[in-house]
């Protein structure tokens, strides 16, 4: 039946979106058969955007065989989860380790005029139970 409606068709192109939009709908199909996760979800995104952004997140979802909503939560948790690691680690090379080390363990540098003032002008400022 499938292969009889391809041959009916007129163009290669043709051919191609029907094939595309089939394996689409099976995906999707399959994807709304799993189950659930047990978590219910009970907290809501909600993103304006522009036609030109939904057209190529719909798209991209379509070729990815999810939903717009599923694609979005995916890529977004993905994007978090990126950026959480990149800004909670620091990536130091050898030399860079040298010299934190070296500076963590150097004594104290004696504290200059300026932060002299600073630290008398945080403790007239700043309550604090820490210097009573």
């Amino acid at each position: 039946m499938l292969l009889a409606a391809l041959l009916e068709l007129t163009s290669l192109a043709e051919a191609l979106d029907l094939c595309a939009t089939l394996v689409h709908i099976f995906r999707m199909s399959a994807a709304m058969t799993q189950r659930r996760p047990l978590k219910q979800k009970r907290e809501r995104l909600v993103a304006r955007v522009s036609a030109e952004d939904k057209a190529i997140i719909s798209q991209a979802a379509a070729v990815a065989g999810q939903s717009v909503g599923s694609f979005m939560l995916s890529e977004a948790r993905k994007a978090a989860v990126q950026t959480l690691e990149s800004r909670q680690r620091i990536v130091l090379n050898l030399e860079q380790s040298r010299r934190l080390v070296e500076t963590l363990l150097a004594p104290p540098r004696r504290p200059t005029k300026r932060m002299k003032r600073a630290l008398k002008l945080y403790r007239k400022t700043v309550i604090s139970d820490v210097h009573v």
